[in-house]
């Protein structure tokens, strides 16, 4: 048997995916099976566009709730290293700025499953993640991105 994924996820990232699930199970998929019933009357099947829809639909939804389970299943909450507080790692906010003459950057290193750049929470996967975590507050660092490498100094971690 293959081992599973593990999800990295703060406990408020958990409790998100876990409503929704909530959601899908109980509204989403109700409405879903009131779109495929409605189709259903409109006649013929094989050619009924509208039903073919509400069927794909029903499709997505269940490989949504199978991949949210198992996310949730494969948890494993980021808990706060307080061992040092300068420390970049897994569940904390860091500031860097890049070199020579860049503007400061502040993100959140968070699991795969709640990364989200527009909201400043990053992938513990992504290159600029690997790359920081480890390091503490002062260090120069090189990221490797696809764009190019490029250079940052750590300011803050919180």
């Amino acid at each position: 048997m293959a081992i599973e994924k593990s999800y990295y996820m703060t406990q408020e990232g958990k409790q998100k995916i876990e409503e929704e699930l909530h959601y899908l199970k109980t509204e989403r998929r109700q409405e879903v099976v009131e779109r495929i019933k409605v189709a259903r009357d409109f006649g013929d099947l094989s050619e009924n566009s509208e039903y073919d829809a509400a069927k794909d639909e029903q499709a997505f939804v269940e490989s949504r709730i199978a991949q949210v389970e198992k996310m949730i299943r494969n948890a494993v909450i980021i808990e706060s290293d307080n061992d040092n507080p300068d420390l970049v790692s897994l569940g904390k906010s860091v500031t860097f700025k890049e070199l020579p003459d860049g503007e400061e950057e502040t993100y959140t290193i968070v699991g795969s499953a709640e990364a989200d750049p527009f909201e400043g929470k990053i992938s513990n996967d992504s290159p600029m993640a690997r790359s920081l975590i480890g390091q503490e507050i002062g260090a120069e660092v090189s990221v490797v991105t696809p764009g190019g490498d490029i250079q940052v100094k750590i300011v803050n971690v919180e």
